[in-house]
């Protein structure tokens, strides 16, 4: 059964960084698209962002460009996402997925998802 274990969240002052981290059990990542979504309370999950197989693509909404980095460490089975400048408006739970690049995926992203992490919540006081 693939697992996807994410790690790194906590609470964080405004403007202030944390590094989430993805890693996958029963599942080579090595050319697997993955990606990152959030949830806020009362509100929609979204696609935060995503980096292709070969890492030659990344998608990253418009909320977080310039501040958020995604990477993958395929050695390690492992995808980070660098959160950097954060404000209160990116407390969420962030989830961790692997799928396909499909163009016209899950919740706005470039990502079809086969499998979802468990979260770890990010919350960023004012």
């Amino acid at each position: 059964q693939v697992r996807l274990a994410e790690s790194g969240g906590g609470l964080v002052q405004a403007g202030g960084s944390l590094r989430l981290s993805c890693t996958a059990s029963r599942l080579n990542i090595g050319r697997a698209p993955m990606g990152w979504f959030r949830q806020a309370p009362g509100k929609e999950r979204e696609g935060v962002s995503c980096i292709s197989g070969l890492g030659v693509n990344t998608y990253y909404a418009d909320s977080v460009k310039g501040r958020f980095t995604i990477s993958r460490d395929n050695a390690k089975n492992t995808v980070y996402l660098q959160m950097n400048s954060l404000k209160p408006e990116d407390t969420a739970m962030y989830y961790c997925a692997a799928g396909r690049w499909t163009g016209s995926g899950a919740y706005g992203s470039p990502l079809t998802v086969d499998y979802w992490g468990q979260g770890t919540q990010v919350t960023v006081s004012s």
